[in-house]
């Protein structure tokens, strides 16, 4: 910068302006400014001034990537907000690895993100000894809170939603209704399990042995786990399925079986994925706001960025039932 002024004769703090564009300067002026920073091929550094002024403005987020077409839509919310609030958002993949997951965590906190977003899994909890070496930098859970700290907590009410659907099965006449449930490290898929079996209660109908499978929220999981639910010996009337993307493998094992949706075997999700709308029929599901969730999320780390003393903050979202035709 100082030979940028000193080639366009002006001070470094009119430089900045010009850069910046945070206060008038003349058409001449700037037009001198520019043609210097266009000879010396000059770039500004984002670590300078990230050290000037003690703001890096980009978000780092850790989460457990998969095929789950969820996950994908989500970080498109978060990045998408980030942008529109002029942050960066600098993503990193725990691959469901507890070291992987600590040493990325690590990496982010060195380099000084202004706020982290946490979607992992509960089984491999981040360092608590990480997260307490740099205190200035707010974390929002989302999904799940692993800490009793003050961490924000951001998350669908999956509880609601899992009694929401099986509610509705039961409300078409069914009564003979499975359940293919998340992985039980997850607090989602427990509170959703948690949900179809309230439901079920409430109705007064019985959950039949082998009628409850736990899957892994992925398309093979789904696929799988409808398999099994046909070697029953008394086939279910309709599943609830704690997740779309296991929902599209269900709906392949039952295409394979020779059975139809929802003529055979009733079905209703959970995520309202973009794929859902396309399935053959279109997939009744439960419908999480995930553009709302990564927009929440981005909104409340930057509030706690400019109020780091705010009180904790825990908001749930409400889930809508998509009704489309495989229920």
């Amino acid at each position: 910068m100082k030979d940028v002024a000193r080639l366009a004769g002006v001070s470094t703090s009119t430089v900045s302006h010009v850069i910046n564009n945070d206060r008038f300067v003349s058409d001449a002026i700037r037009e001198k400014v520019e043609s210097a920073i266009k000879s010396l091929n000059y770039a500004p550094s984002a670590i300078a001034r990230s050290l000037k002024i003690k703001q890096t403005r980009t978000i780092g987020m850790l989460i457990t990537a998969s095929t789950n077409p969820f996950y994908s839509e989500l970080v498109r919310g978060v990045e998408r907000s980030c942008f529109e609030r002029g942050y960066s958002l600098v993503l990193c993949n725990t691959e469901g690895d507890e070291q992987r997951m600590n040493r990325n965590l690590e990496t982010l906190m060195q380099k000084r993100v202004d706020g982290l977003l946490l979607l992992c899994t509960e089984t491999h909890q981040p360092s608590k000894e990480i997260i307490a070496r740099y205190p200035s930098i707010p974390t929002v859970m989302m999904d799940w809170s692993p800490f009793d700290g003050d961490s924000d907590l951001i998350q669908d009410n999956s509880l609601l939603g899992g009694a929401m659907a099986t509610q509705y099965l039961i409300d078409k006449g069914h009564t003979h209704i499975a359940c293919i449930t998340g992985p039980l490290d997850k607090t989602p898929a427990r509170l959703r399990l948690e949900g179809y079996r309230d439901a079920m209660a409430r109705a007064g109908l019985e959950i039949h042995e082998g009628n409850e499978i736990i899957g892994d929220f992925e398309f093979g999981g789904g696929f799988e786990a409808m398999q099994k639910l046909l070697t029953l010996k008394v086939r279910p009337q309709a599943v609830f399925i704690g997740n779309d993307a296991m929902a599209v493998g269900a709906y392949q094992a039952l295409y394979q079986a020779g059975l139809r949706v929802p003529q055979d075997m009733a079905i209703v999700g959970y995520d309202d994925i973009e794929l859902a709308r396309y399935m053959t029929p279109p997939l009744t599901t439960v419908h999480q706001a995930k553009d709302e969730l990564g927009e929440l999320a981005i909104d409340v780390l930057i509030h706690r960025i400019a109020d780091p003393g705010q009180q904790q903050q825990r908001l749930q979202l409400t889930p809508v039932l998509m009704v489309r035709g495989s229920a």
